[in-house]
């Protein structure tokens, strides 16, 4: 998980946590996933991901941690084995680039959703082609409005930004620390220092919610 989508979690997304809440996270990065070790209010937090993510062993074959405490192992990208309206929030963070359909994906999540519940995403729009194990979007703004209308979502918040903090000169690209190690983060300080330019991560934050009975449906 690189910098600038756990700065943007904080910022935007961790306030809305609230005690006892249901959370469903889609692609958890460890167990406990980054985003589970922020959140210090007492909630049920659930995983999902796709079984071909995890190995023989239990092992994941993307990000860090066991797999094996996965709450749901998903056999199709846009299937959940959990009933309708099960969670209070549904939560994730550099997922959908990775999914071929991301509208059907949406759909999936929302109906996941409780009425009147959230979900969340944090998505790259910097970051070069990385397959894990494939690559297919780069989504602002606007696109995740359309999708999360096609989902019958409400948007309450969508921005593109960066919360890194910059070098004298930088671009956008991915975070200038991201998968370095301890050598590269200092040779990566000293560049700073000196002017040479580095990459920042720039990304999409939305708050999407699932309208509850009788709401004005979306995009009317």
């Amino acid at each position: 998980m690189h910098l600038n989508s756990v700065l943007l979690f904080r910022q935007h997304l961790l306030p809305l946590f609230t005690s006892g809440a249901h959370v469903l996270e889609l692609g958890p990065d460890g167990d406990p996933s980054t985003y589970q070790r922020e959140v210090t209010v007492r909630v049920t937090w659930s995983t999902a991901d796709l079984a071909s993510e995890v190995d023989s062993q239990g092992g994941r074959l993307w990000g860090s941690g066991s797999g094996s405490e996965l709450t749901y192992r998903m056999t199709s990208d846009y299937e959940i084995e959990a009933p309708d309206g099960t969670f209070d929030i549904v939560v994730s963070g550099q997922v959908i680039e990775h999914v071929r359909k991301p509208w059907l994906w949406l759909r999936e999540l929302a109906r996941v959703c409780k009425p009147g519940g959230l979900v969340l995403t944090v998505n790259p729009v910097s970051w070069p082609y990385h397959e894990a194990p494939i690559d297919c979007w780069r989504i602002y703004p606007e696109g995740m409005r359309a999708l999360c209308e096609d989902a019958g979502l409400t948007v309450e918040l969508s921005v593109w930004e960066s919360l890194e903090q910059r070098p004298l000169a930088w671009y956008p690209g991915k975070s200038y620390n991201a998968g370095r190690g301890p050598r590269g983060r200092a040779l990566n300080r000293v560049k700073a220092i000196t002017g040479y330019p580095l990459t920042i991560a720039f990304d999409t934050v939305t708050i999407a919610r699932e309208p509850t009975p009788g709401a004005t449906p979306a995009g009317q």
